[in-house]
Formats: structure tokens, sequence, C-alpha cells
């Protein structure tokens, strides 16, 4: 009998036809989350799931199953800080994700944060729309230059060299970076001991590093009284390894020069005291948004799932 697998979201054309070409699929019309009770139904009801960002598997979802019937989550993304991996382990749940095939996207998407907040492209389009601009003039919307800046990576896992490579190659900037240990790579990239020291350097600082009960709020005030006040602060990894709060204290006191986020901690809310500020670039979490790359993705899952049912090791494994 064919294995029941329910995706929790549409997703590209691509993915569910691959997925039903081995599985039983059900696809959830909902654009929203699943809410703890479609949650458990789904552990009771379907052997696998494909889940995504927002679907919030915890310990509390699973704690009135010894062993559910789903036996995997095939996570379509690379991010998994919604799912407590342990926890599933503990039921008998396995987790996997799709690592690699966002990276690019995600690098490119912190590159247009990056232009679009030193040269105050935001706020220069709101000008134009809003009927505004007046002409040309030697002063006019004056922002940071990029070429030749200081970039500090914040995690220098695949995003954070992916990004260092198009700075320092296409933009000519210095690299420097803090992570756990040492990397190798392809570029001169210097790595900083302290998270304070990184962000009193940098020009730029990007996040890249994975969320994670020790990356929650990892920067936070000490990290932005550190930064110089021309500093840029920019986030492509998970809202809430930024303190949001702290982030927009740092804004209204003029202590960072801008911000650009394609995450949020509490999104999609996004807090009015971030709305209000024309230095503040705020994308809808567009990181993987091509469909190239979610098609990738999902192949990626789809794989995940084929394998496990299979009997053989999943590609992208995490607990």
């Amino acid at each position: 009998m064919s294995k029941r697998i329910l995706l929790s979201r549409p997703m590209p054309p691509g993915t569910i036809e691959a997925a039903s070409a081995l599985f039983d699929v059900e696809v959830r019309d909902s654009t929203r989350p699943m809410s703890a009770a479609e949650l458990r139904a789904g552990l009771a009801v379907y052997d696998g799931m494909m889940v995504t960002l927002g679907d919030q598997v915890t310990a509390e979802v699973l704690q009135d199953f010894g062993r559910p019937r789903c036996k995997i989550l095939a996570n379509f993304g690379v991010g998994y800080n919604h799912i407590d991996t342990e926890a599933c382990r503990s039921h008998g749940v396995t987790v996997t994700n799709t690592p690699g095939a966002v990276t690019d996207a995600t690098a490119d998407v912190a590159m247009t944060l990056i232009l679009m907040t030193s040269r105050r492209a935001g706020e220069a389009e709101r000008l134009v729309r809003a009927g505004q601009w007046e002409g040309w003039h030697p002063t006019q919307m004056l922002g940071q230059h990029v070429t030749g800046a200081k970039l500090g990576v914040i995690g220098m896992g695949r995003i954070g060299q992916a990004i260092a490579r198009r700075c320092h190659y296409g933009f000519g900037m210095e690299v420097g970076y803090f992570n756990r240990s040492e990397k190798e790579t392809e570029m001169p990239a210097t790595r900083y001991e302290t998270l304070e020291e990184l962000a009193a350097w940098a020009d730029i600082v990007v996040v890249a590093t994975p969320a994670s009960p020790e990356t929650h709020h990892l920067v936070g005030r000490p990290v932005f009284k550190a930064m110089q006040p021309h500093a840029r602060l920019i986030n492509i990894a998970r809202g809430d390894i930024v303190d949001e709060t702290a982030l927009i204290a740092a804004l209204e006191a003029g202590e960072i020069g801008g911000v650009g986020l394609d995450v949020y901690e509490y999104e999609p809310e996004v807090p009015e005291a971030l709305l209000i500020h024309e230095n503040a670039v705020l994308l809808p979490h567009l990181g993987t948004a091509c469909l190239e790359v979610r098609e990738d993705m999902g192949a990626m899952a789809v794989e995940n799932l084929r394998a496990f049912f299979a009997g053989e090791d999943c590609p992208n494994r995490v607990n």
C-alpha cells in the first residue's frame, strides 16, 4: 500500500508531481501555518509530512503520542528551528531538511538588502512614487558607498560564505566573520573572537547563522552599542537571532545607520516601530522566492521521503 503523505502548504507544481508519483499525497490548501490540532491530526493519520516554516512541531504537540503513525517530517527549507528535533527523536520521528538548494538565492537577497539599505533605495523609490522628487542635486539622498566596505558576517556556513564571496569578488569588500570555529575560505577573511569586535570593525554586518536556542537574541544591545553610527545590519537568517526590541531602540537612538530585514522575530508581525523608520528596508521573507529554487527544495524534500520509506539513509537527516 502506498504511503500517505501530507504537504502542509500548496507547493510548486513540480514538487506535488514528484511526490504524487511515489506516494498517496494530500495537499493542505491553506498558506497559513498548521495549527497544533492540525499537526496532531497529521501525526496520527499520515505516514509522513512535508512541513515548512511556521509549522510548530513542539514537545507539547507530540506529548500525547508514544510512536505516532507519522515517522518522518521532511522539512521544506534549510532552517528547522520550528521543529523540536529532540522531541521528534524521542517519539521515533525522523526530521530532514533541504540545505544547499537555498544558498545562492538567500545570498542574493542579502546582496539586495545590502545595496538597498546602503544606497537608500527603498526610501528613494517611495520619494519618486509619492511625486515628491524635485530633481537631481549634489546632496540628494546621500548613502553609504558599498564598494570597498568592510563586511562582517555572523555565521560563516554555506550562506555566509556565499555572501562573503559576492561582496569580496564583486565589490572589493574586506571580509571579517564571527564563527564558533575557524573556516577555510576562498577569499581572505579574518575571524574575530567576539561579536562586539566584529561589530566595531564592520561597515555592514550580516546575520547568516542558523537559528537555535544558543543563537536566540545573539545579536542584541551589546552588538548594536559596538556598531559604528553609519553601519548597517542585515538579517537573512531567522528573526529571533536578532533582539528586535534592542534593534528598534538602536534605530531610534541613531546608533546605527540602518537595517535590512528579510525575517522578523514574530513574523509575519512587523512592529510599527520598524515600519516608521525610513532607514529600514523590510522584505516579506523573500530569501528563496524563486520558482527554480523552490522546485529544487521540493525535489530534496521528496528525495528525503523516498529514501526514508525505501529503508535508505536520508540524504539530509538532522536528528
